[in-house]
């Protein structure tokens, strides 16, 4: 239940449209319910942070995500990042109408309601980039808000990114991604005047780090609306992202 769904329920019942009785069955599970023993979901999130628990299925098994996956249903839009190939079929057959996505590895049902103040554009220095990208394009997409994919504008060939100034120049937020050198967000940061959130990615050979050295690139950036996630994040970056655009 998001805040928007409790005040049209409040007033209802003020209204006389609805019974007392069934707004405390609304709420009776608030604000959260246990599942199986192994988990705990958060059933009043999205009432509190704008957007309903996300499930991590990293470390989980298949069982435990169709599970938690299945409480956290009808409890406004369903995000499952993290989940790999092998473990999404009996995530989708407990929640009946859920997209898999296997590039983004996420699962999700529904978007939110609430309006915006713009679009957020997602980027990404290149084509190996994308899987992070396409998470927070999904997480944007579960919070309501529209994503503008520049993909592939990385500074290797610095003229890419300069033609699509426009798409950028018209977004609340911009997210960008970058692996290697994470060059990227500085260059964007210079370019727009709009909040920038690097994402690291680890893609890179060696030197890279699996993804330290963009991310101490990024946070040494010299361009001041430039700020961080943590490598790979792309679910952070949408979700920081997306509340910008609902601000």
């Amino acid at each position: 239940m998001d805040e928007r769904e409790l005040r049209a329920l409040l007033a209802r019942v003020r209204d006389g449209e609805a019974p007392v009785e069934h707004a405390v069955a609304r709420l009776k599970g608030a604000p959260f319910e246990a599942v199986g023993g192994f988990a705990t979901v958060d059933t009043h999130r999205a009432l509190r942070v704008g957007m309903p628990e996300v499930i991590f299925a990293q470390g989980k098994t298949a069982a435990q995500v169709a599970a938690i996956a299945r409480k956290l249903d009808g409890h406004g839009p369903l995000l499952v990042t993290r989940l790999d190939p092998d473990k999404a079929a009996p995530a989708r057959r407990a929640v009946k109408g859920a997209i898999y996505d296997p590039v983004s590895r996420t699962l999700r049902k529904g978007r939110m309601a609430l309006p915006t103040r713009g679009p957020v554009a997602v980027c990404c220095a290149g084509t190996s980039d994308v899987p992070a990208c396409e998470e927070a394009a999904v997480t944007l997409e579960v919070m309501g808000v529209e994503a503008v994919k520049v993909y592939d504008v990385g500074v290797a060939g610095i003229h890419r990114v300069l033609a699509r100034r426009g798409d950028l120049d018209r977004c609340r937020a911009v997210i960008v991604a970058a692996g290697m050198e994470g060059a990227l967000p500085s260059v964007v940061g210079g370019l727009v005047g709009r909040p920038v959130i690097g994402l690291p990615t680890s893609v890179g050979y060696g030197a890279s780090f699996s993804g330290l050295t963009p991310l101490l690139a990024m946070l040494n950036s010299c361009s001041p609306n430039v700020t961080v996630v943590n490598i790979d994040n792309g679910f952070g970056a949408g979700f920081v992202a997306g509340l910008i655009a609902r601000g």
